[in-house]
């Protein structure tokens, strides 16, 4: 009876550099990872390491899985399972974006996920450099340019909402809850007291809202309000012309 080596079929000559690679996807994807969790996206640290790793491991199989199979008759293409993984990390990110009636949300999460998959596949490739290089410059993205890219000027800050809504019913209270809930912050400009032709008070008040999205997406949300009379944009007297010619 002959003694069966136990590590045989185990252990193999790129054990080694598979575990290496392995080990690189695993420690990459982690930062990409970390900095959704911190943001708490829906696809998080799991997401992030288990798509990076997952890449790596088909792509390494792409690689060596095969070796034992190779003779002069038999021609194999590695690339063709890293394209499958391309193909199916785009399902995968397309499920982490969701989508409002005025809004998207989740396409910067889905963008990391298939980051994720690129540097797992970077590693499994052994192009390690390139792994490294694109975690770093994904992460200064993330965490310096990105809020950089947010201080930029832009045209909602030349922009006024011109609410006319119902007194005495509580409506700027839900202007605002509404407001917040989609990431604007309302100053107060100015307001003025109206009377509607039935004889109700009305209050017409002019809001700065700033926020992460286009202003433009918060006006049908708060003409659907109940007791608003109308909603309209206009410009800062500062800025501009009032588009209407009217003054506070």
């Amino acid at each position: 009876m002959t003694d069966v080596d136990p590590l045989l079929g185990f252990l193999h000559e790129t054990s080694l550099v598979e575990a290496e690679l392995l080990l690189a996807s695993f420690v990459l994807c982690s930062l990409l990872g970390l900095e959704r969790q911190l943001r708490q996206k829906s696809a998080g640290y799991r997401t992030h390491v288990l798509v990076g790793m997952g890449s790596c491991a088909f792509t390494l199989v792409s690689a060596y899985g095969f070796a034992t199979v190779l003779a002069d008759d038999v021609m194999l293409d590695p690339s063709r399972i890293a394209a499958q993984v391309v193909t199916g990390i785009g399902f995968l990110g397309a499920g982490v974006i969701f989508k409002g009636r005025t809004m998207v949300r989740g396409l910067t999460t889905a963008a990391t996920v298939w980051v994720s998959a690129a540097v797992g596949m970077a590693c499994g490739a052994g192009m390690l450099s390139l792994a490294v290089m694109l975690t770093v410059l994904t992460l200064v993205t993330l965490f310096v340019v990105a809020p950089l890219i947010r201080r930029i000027p832009d045209a909602d800050r030349r922009r006024l909402v011109r609410v006319t809504y119902r007194d005495g019913a509580g409506v700027l209270r839900d202007l605002l809850a509404v407001a917040t809930t989609m990431g604007f912050a309302g100053q107060v400009v100015g307001s003025r007291r109206l009377t509607a032709d039935d004889g109700a008070a009305l209050v017409r008040m002019d809001i700065r809202f700033l926020g992460r999205r286009p202003v433009h997406q918060l006006v049908p949300e708060l003409t659907d309000l109940p007791g608003v009379e109308s909603v309209s944009l206009r410009e800062d007297e500062a800025h501009g012309v009032d588009a209407d010619g009217d003054s506070i």
